[in-house]
């Protein structure tokens, strides 16, 4: 199911093999909450040689619905996608008062965005409708916490994600297709000891791949760097690690160069519509007026289609207006740029560089949001 091919310290290139296709890690996966990359469709998808999508199983639960989505064949002719396709649970959505209702040990009741009703749902049922949405890797149900919230929060609930794992594990293994790769979540926030509990227990439980769950929620970057590499210890490193919601460029070389094999994100996406273009030299605000007159490609560096036939002065115009065509440009060399940077990271583990790479990238990609970042 994973296969590592090749290692350079603690970054790994190797293969997930899917019931829809081979993947190579490191890989990042966009954002199809709905069934739909925003503003991309599934042949630009293809076009990308995006390999894998992550989509969201209880949206997709409310809308469409299961009972249209496996008339039509299940997500992957659904949405016209025919390379792997991950969902998440909808733990996710307990930190919004949009979806939030209850929690008990028992399950969680949301209540639809849609129609107002509420919705109970337990581990059980969610795998049962990661099942039927014909995912081929589903994620448990794990309780989420604000970045912020107290220990004795992040304990309590852990111990809900460590017992709702179980039910999960249990309910898959005995009633889901074995094809459908299941993978735990660990919790436990930046607490060194809630993290080791969570995840000893996710390897107790012999998961095919172990998500970290809970960064990226507004802690400081060298935090979250510090407790990713404590939780890498504890981690069986001939299983595929999944960093959950991480997708800024900096942010990705750094967790590749602990040992996580995969990414998602809605930060190229969210960025592209707000008018914010990777570059090779960094981030660069295509709507200021700078760019207004500028002839040149986005970047000079790029290979995408976006760049060998559109200037930066197009651009500047399309999404000053918030024109659909400017959206999806900006979208389409956004996500050109992070697939070709899983590559390059990929080529320099395979070529034993990648320690080189690191260094450069991180010299010549300014992240302003994010500050300089002090290699350890």
């Amino acid at each position: 199911m994973f296969e590592i091919e090749a290692s350079d310290g603690n970054a790994k290139a190797g293969i997930l093999k899917t019931a829809h296709g081979k993947v190579e890690t490191p890989f990042f996966m966009p954002v199809a909450t709905k069934g739909a990359v925003k503003q991309i469709s599934s042949p630009d998808l293809d076009d990308l040689k995006i390999d894998a999508i992550i989509s969201n199983s209880f949206i997709m639960y409310l809308k469409p619905g299961l009972e249209l989505i496996e008339k039509l064949g299940g997500i992957h002719k659904f949405i016209n996608y025919g390379r792997t396709i991950f969902t998440d649970s909808g733990g996710f959505q307990m930190l919004s008062e949009r979806f939030l209702r209850k929690i008990n040990d028992k399950g969680v009741t949301f209540k639809s965005p849609f129609d107002g009703k509420d919705y109970f749902l337990t581990p059980e049922d969610v795998m049962e409708i990661e099942n039927k949405i014909g995912s081929d890797v589903s994620m448990v149900l794990d309780h989420v916490n604000k970045y912020g919230d107290s220990y004795e929060t992040f304990r309590d609930t852990l111990l809900r994600t460590m017992r709702w794992a179980e039910r999960c594990k249990s309910y898959h293994d005995k009633n889901c297709s074995d094809k459908q790769l299941l993978f735990g979540i660990v919790q436990g926030g930046l607490f060194n000891d809630l993290k080791e509990i969570s995840i000893r227990h996710a390897n107790s439980l012999d998961f095919d791949g172990i998500a970290i769950g809970g960064l990226a929620f507004g802690e400081p970057r060298k935090e979250m760097f510090d407790i990713l590499s404590h939780s890498m210890k504890f981690i069986d490193r001939k299983k595929p690690v999944y960093l959950m919601g991480v997708g800024e460029p900096t942010d990705l070389v750094e967790s590749v160069a602990r040992g996580i094999d995969c990414f998602d994100s809605r930060f190229p996406t969210m960025n592209a519509r707000h008018g914010t273009l990777m570059t090779s030299n960094g981030r660069l605000m295509i709507k200021n007026k700078e760019f207004r007159n500028d002839e040149k490609p986005v970047d000079e560096e790029c290979s995408c289609f976006v760049c060998k036939n559109y200037s930066r002065a197009y651009l500047h115009h399309m999404l000053r207006f918030n024109e659909a065509v400017g959206l999806r440009l900006a979208t389409y060399h956004n996500l050109h740029f992070i697939r070709n940077l899983m590559k390059e990271m990929r080529l320099a583990i395979v070529e034993q560089r990648f320690e080189e790479f690191r260094k450069d990238f991180n010299k010549r990609y300014k992240s302003p949001e994010r500050g300089e970042f002090l290699y350890k």
